[in-house]
């Protein structure tokens, strides 16, 4: 059984994750305010819950990670993103921000797939991270095109660790395209690992691979207490190194 939390009760440590059944799961109840999700993601923890569920907190066994070193660009990508900035530079139909549309970010996150309906985003995730983007944890990566947003990733940042939250496309690479932006720029400022939670195939074939949770927490514990990065820009992906 697990524990239902209150809005003041501490989360429980994460030793005590389910370990069948449903595997890593820790908690439910309390809320989604900032506070709380910043509580959460310093002890390796996440919400994951569908519609109509209490607030569920996960901590997974082995866990999902990203390498920023280790993010695998295939040559079509590559080929994509030379033709993006090669536009950019010249001022044309393509753009990469980053902050510049948080919410719409998280929106299209949320909206229903082709292949499916809506991801697990509701009103009041929106609510709480978009709290967490006001004061500066959480924040997007966009591409936009012919002044259109086709493309986006967000997540929770922390010191120097980045927690990959979610990604949309609505061109072909367009989540592609946000993310490798986002890992250059967070291996220029010294994160070294992107939490991706869940593991699967997509993620996998980008270069992400699990870790045993041991792991991941001493690597939370040696970054979050580093200095926050304060100016989010975007660095081309196959710009040379400086």
């Amino acid at each position: 059984m697990i524990p239902w939390l209150d809005s003041d009760t501490p989360f429980p440590d994460v030793s005590q994750a389910l370990t069948s059944e449903a595997p890593g799961l820790l908690a439910a109840g309390a809320d989604l305010s900032p506070q709380r999700l910043l509580m959460a993601y310093r002890r390796g923890i996440f919400p994951w819950f569908s519609e109509g569920q209490p607030i569920l907190w996960w901590s997974t066994d082995p866990r999902m990670v990203l390498m920023t070193e280790r993010f695998r660009i295939s040559d079509s990508l590559k080929k994509t993103l030379r033709k993006v900035e090669r536009d950019i530079a010249a001022g044309g139909r393509w753009q990469v921000r980053f902050d510049s549309a948080f919410e719409d970010v998280m929106r299209a996150c949320a909206a229903p797939r082709r292949d499916g309906p809506g991801t697990w985003i509701s009103e009041d995730i929106i609510d709480g991270y978009t709290g967490l983007h006001r004061l500066g944890y959480a924040h997007s990566a966009e591409v936009w095109l012919d002044g259109e947003l086709v493309g986006g990733a967000y997540g929770v940042a922390i010191g120097r660790m980045f927690y990959g939250e979610s990604m949309f496309a609505r061109v072909t690479d367009g989540s592609k395209i946000a993310l490798a932006y986002l890992v250059r720029f967070l291996r220029r400022h010294g994160v070294k690992m992107i939490d991706c939670q869940q593991e699967t195939g997509h993620l996998a074939s980008l270069g992400a691979a699990p870790i045993p949770r041991a792991q991941f927490l001493a690597h939370l514990r040696n970054t979050i207490e580093l200095p926050q990065i304060t100016v989010w820009e975007p660095i081309a992906p196959l710009a040379p190194d400086s």
